[in-house]
């Protein structure tokens, strides 16, 4: 199989095409974000980044962060979320925890205090089922800081929540009534 370090590369670029630049290889993503597999093997290692199916499928069923999945007939490819490019996921509104959970970095809070939680060049806010989830983000940009999500009151206040199918919960925006610092 491929090194961990080659792993991560590759499981980057593919984020990278499949949420945000799918043209940047010459591959087009469909109005739910799916391509075809064999076209972006085929473009990925036209542009240098070398992998073939039995290494994709290893991505996809060790990614920790289930960033990718098949359709039913493993044809086709995707992002589970992140996209800044316009798509739509299919998401069924569902009702979700009475709590959840937000991770950012600490020079963040400020700006979050004021406004609340934007999706910004996102589709959605992301949001955690657990703490340890929304701390291991928070740290990817800096010193972490969780908010609390008041979800069921945001449900009861006819806000949709959405859940991806690698388990990530999804909203538009979470005003500031409905954030409470993690302690």
């Amino acid at each position: 199989m491929i090194s961990e370090k080659e792993n991560k590369r590759i499981s980057k670029f593919l984020s990278f095409v499949l949420r945000h630049q799918p043209g940047i290889i010459g591959i087009t993503l469909d109005k739910h974000g799916w391509t075809d597999v064999e076209t972006l093997i085929e473009k990925s290692n036209e542009n240098g980044v070398h992998f073939d199916r039995i290494i994709l499928n290893h991505i996809v069923e060790t990614n920790a962060k289930k960033r990718f999945s098949f359709n039913e007939s493993n044809e086709k490819i995707r992002a589970s979320q992140g996209h800044s490019v316009e798509i739509e996921l299919a998401y069924i509104a569902q009702k979700p925890p009475a709590i959840l959970y937000h991770g950012t970095g600490q020079k963040s809070v400020t700006s979050i205090k004021l406004t609340g939680l934007e999706k910004r060049e996102r589709h959605h806010v992301h949001l955690s089922i657990d703490i340890e989830t929304a701390i291991a983000v928070g740290g990817r940009h800096g010193k972490p800081f969780v908010f609390e999500v008041l979800a069921e009151q945001m449900y009861v206040d006819k806000y949709e929540f959405f859940l991806s199918e690698n388990g990530v919960w999804l909203t538009d925006n979470v005003p500031i009534i409905y954030l409470r610092e993690y302690k």
